[in-house]
């Protein structure tokens, strides 16, 4: 193959490793374009695996535009969230895939080193061996089997346990979307955790709770008075791999939601208000592993 057939081959691979290392699509696809500079100039007849020669790249790059990140959220507005993707629901068939892109788990990720987020990402999402994992990260295996460990350790303490099928996630998400837009609060109520939490993210650009939003009756309360305040239409979508909500008031998008649901109920509420995140969600995004 050519350069740019071997590329275009792996190019949703590689955005999804750099996306999930950096909860960003915008800077994941700003390591997918230096990649294919750097790949251009490689000769093919040196490479014997085009496509763990790229991974390695990509994490490497990531890995760089990670450091850059943590120093640029330390002053960030209020709550941060991962910026949204727009994906189809045929994502969703991938459980692992559609879960390490979740949400959820990105915030969960975000509480890794940048070295164990790259090794987990690596090993436990996409199933690289250790020995290239070592290369990638420039580590030996012996100690990437150790940061391994720790890595998934971390993750399953923190992890979401989810105990729904995708069928009644999707459910549980329309049973929300309908009572937020009819203002049912009892239906509203209904579908919330007694403990759930909201958190919004603004950026500081537009408006959005600074800190998250604990229990059932404030989150309540933060919700029916936006709704009704604003006259908000709430438009299914697929973020991420899972059922979610589009906002629109006066035909534009005003923001997104996701939800984490745990025994039928939402137990958490993820809104995007930023519109630097929000820029990008006209078109479908292709992930792979």
């Amino acid at each position: 193959m050519s350069h740019t057939q071997e590329f275009v081959t792996h190019r949703s691979l590689l955005f999804t490793v750099a996306y999930e290392m950096l909860g960003s699509a915008a800077d994941a696809e700003d390591v997918v374009q230096e990649v294919w500079l750097r790949w251009a100039a490689v000769d093919l007849d040196e490479v014997r695996e085009p496509r763990a020669y790229l991974v390695r790249i990509t994490t490497r790059l990531a890995l760089n535009r990670l450091r850059t990140l943590a120093r640029r959220r330390e002053d960030y507005v209020g709550p941060w969230l991962p910026e949204p993707l727009l994906t189809s629901p045929d994502v969703a068939e991938d459980v692992a895939l559609a879960d390490s892109v979740s949400t959820a788990m990105l915030l969960v990720l975000e509480t890794l080193g940048e070295t164990e987020r790259a090794v987990f990402v690596l090993r436990e999402v996409f199933d690289l061996p250790y020995a290239e994992i070592a290369e990638a990260v420039g580590r030996t295996p012996e100690a990437v089997r150790q940061v391994a460990s720790r890595a998934r350790a971390h993750v399953d303490e923190r992890r979401p346990r989810s105990s729904v099928t995708r069928a009644q996630q999707q459910a549980v998400v329309e049973r929300f979307r309908t009572a937020t837009a009819s203002g049912d609060l009892q239906q509203l109520m209904d579908v919330l955790a007694p403990d759930v939490v909201l958190l919004t993210d603004g950026g500081g650009k537009v408006q959005a709770a600074l800190k998250p939003i604990l229990g059932r009756d404030k989150v309540l309360r933060f919700l029916s008075a936006r709704a009704g305040a604003l006259s908000v239409e709430l438009l299914p979508v697929w973020l991420n791999g899972q059922p979610a909500m589009q906002f629109v008031i006066d035909g534009e998008r005003d923001g997104v939601g996701t939800a984490l649901i745990e025994d039928g109920l939402v137990t958490a509420l993820y809104l995007v208000r930023n519109p630097d995140k929000l820029a990008r969600l006209g078109e479908e995004v292709a992930l792979a592993r």
